[in-house]
């Protein structure tokens, strides 16, 4: 029996309302987050494993009881190398430098803007040497999500840097079919944006999609969306300002375009009923593809063109694009050749590496990779957050829900 602390919210098999996914935040920040994470516990869900998630709270469990209690810790990251992330990456270093069991990190990246720069000095270096460090002295070598992530480690002096993706992309293994139902898209497709929106470059593009696509949907995926559906409330100056849907009278909200999914499944589901994806966030474009459907990453940053570019997703740099951009032009640009061509191989690349790491998995000889995937399909997820279930939100139960987020906030901090 292998015992795996993994890290993760909460584990694939658990029920939570969106309210209750809000409130805890079990959707670790980011529902895009959910993919990879889960992606990774099925790869791991072995017949001889017990995985039990950390639920995010490793920094505070006594590291004697994790040396006791478990055989290896696998920690699963996204954009970790950023600013807003440090304090915790330094917790985390903390409890990692006094465990005697083996760490394996599936997939870390640096958040930087474009165009990256190698060698730029970076105010959390020292946190990221420290924290890399520690991984190094307890893994044969860290895994990173793409090339500029490994020159960043490179440049602050590490080698033993692999570039693995994300686990997020191989959910299915090797196997990888993207299929265009149409040769084009008309103006009744079913298409669905995800939307980073502080990237200002994509608010003219909200609205003119908006205007275009009577069938445009906005798939949901940070807390702060999630919480403006559910709890309803504005920042009313955003209203009269902002074309990105950052206030519940935006059309997206208001019309009831908008859905929130805070498990993977029933989101990778509906997007098998779509034409077209398209927009900035990365998972959002992943949970597309992981249902055979095309998408289009819009990459902003660092670590979303570092992921479309490793993977060979359709990908623009969302600066500079041009206002009039359709997404019926990016549909018909988009090429998936080299993506399911090369998708066998970076899988092999992405398996080779958890093998090194002395890691069992669910696609080696003897295992059965489909058993997680019968689990997860006689679950009865909830329904996706919608605007127009808790359009009418009663004054009581938004003060109930200023008092849970003020408390789940509290808690973040103290921890």
């Amino acid at each position: 029996m292998t015992r795996i602390l993994l890290r993760m919210p909460k584990g694939p098999f658990e029920i939570a309302s969106p309210e209750r996914a809000l409130s805890r935040d079990l959707i670790a920040y980011n529902t895009g987050n959910l993919i990879f994470l889960d992606a990774a516990y099925k790869l791991l869900d072995t017949r001889d494993a017990v995985i039990t998630p950390d639920r995010l709270e490793a920094p505070t469990i006594d590291p004697g009881s994790i040396n006791e209690r478990f055989d290896v810790y696998v920690v699963t990251l996204a954009n970790a190398f950023r600013p807003s992330f440090e304090k915790y990456l330094q917790r985390l270093t903390s409890v990692i430098e006094k465990l005697t069991i083996p760490v394996t990190v599936l997939g870390v990246g640096l958040q930087a803007p474009l165009p990256y720069e190698s060698g730029t000095s970076r105010a959390w270096d020292d946190s990221v040497k420290k924290f890399v460090g520690a991984v190094l002295d307890r893994s044969p070598s860290i895994g990173v999500r793409g090339e500029y992530t490994q020159d960043y480690l490179n440049q602050l002096g590490f080698r033993d840097v692999e570039v693995i993706g994300c686990p997020s992309m191989f959910l299915h293994g090797d196997q990888m079919t993207i299929t265009k139902r149409t040769p084009t898209l008309e103006r009744d497709a079913r298409i669905a944006m995800n939307i980073t929106t502080r990237v200002s470059q994509v608010a003219p593009l909200v609205t003119s999609h908006l205007e275009r696509y009577p069938n445009l949907e906005y798939i949901v995926q940070d807390r702060i969306a999630l919480n403006l559906m559910l709890w309803g409330e504005d920042d009313e100056a955003a209203k009269l300002t902002n074309a990105m849907p950052i206030h519940r009278s935006h059309p997206l909200f208001r019309d009831d375009k908008a859905l929130c999914f805070v498990d993977p499944w029933p989101w990778i589901d509906h997007m098998r009923t779509v034409d077209f994806t398209f927009g900035t966030r990365i998972h959002g474009n992943i949970a597309a593809l992981l249902a055979g459907r095309p998408s289009y990453v819009l990459a902003h940053d660092s670590r979303t063109l570092e992921l479309a570019r490793y993977f060979e997703i359709p990908h623009r740099v969302a600066a500079g694009l041009p206002p009039d951009t359709d997404a019926a032009q990016l549909y018909e640009e988009a090429d998936y050749g080299p993506l399911m061509a090369g998708h066998a191989r970076r899988f092999r690349t992405f398996i080779d590496y958890v093998e090194r790491q002395s890691l069992r998995h669910v696609f080696q000889p003897g295992e059965d990779p489909t058993a997680f995937d019968r689990k997860i399909a006689s679950i009865d997820f909830p329904p996706p957050a919608r605007t127009r279930t808790h359009l009418a939100v009663p004054r009581a139960k938004r003060r109930v829900g200023r008092a849970i987020r003020k408390l789940s906030r509290a808690g973040r901090r103290a921890a």
